[in-house]
């Protein structure tokens, strides 16, 4: 098995202004109890191919509802790899939960971006049944997958990232 990745936390600045943005009803203390409790994501077995990513909060998702999740994670990997982020499959199953961009794509360059390569996840609750989502702080709700790729013989790509959701295309 190739080691080609490492999981950090982001800074705890970094963490504060991100919760701050979309979460204002938590205090300072809530939001840094939140910080330090962050779990870097694991496999749960020898086997696993999915590092689960933990909530550091708790939510709820109605049914045709979203959230944007702060996961205070960033990840450096070597050149030539990715992070897909997926939801975890048990919620997928049982509620339809999906990602907004239907697959995660971090790349091995997000980590030096000016927001430190801060891992976001957008979720919807799709589910069809009426449905309620219910995610207790600390519970894996999304797994992210390694994945190395190639590129084409005649590729010249030279631009340097900075920022996430769509900053390559800017």
């Amino acid at each position: 098995m190739k080691r080609v990745a490492q999981f950090f936390k982001v800074s705890e600045k970094a963490f504060c202004d991100a919760i701050k943005d979309d979460f204002p009803e938590y205090s300072d203390a809530d939001v840094l109890d939140m910080y330090q409790s962050l779990m870097l994501p694991k496999r749960a077995t020898k086997g696993s191919a999915g590092y689960d990513f933990y909530a550091p909060f708790s939510f709820s998702l109605a049914p045709g509802t979203t959230i944007k999740i702060p996961t205070g994670i960033r990840c450096k990997m070597d050149e030539d790899w990715v992070l897909k982020i997926y939801p975890r499959s048990g919620l997928g199953f049982k509620f339809r939960l999906q990602l907004n961009n239907t697959v995660g794509i971090i790349d091995s360059d997000y980590y030096n971006s000016d927001n430190e390569g801060h891992i976001f996840i957008k979720l919807t609750n799709d589910s069809n049944e009426g449905k309620t989502v219910d995610v207790a702080q600390g519970t894996g709700f999304a797994q992210g997958i390694f994945l190395e790729y190639g590129i084409t013989v005649d590729d010249d790509a030279d631009g340097e990232r900075n920022g996430g959701f769509g900053s390559t295309t800017k």
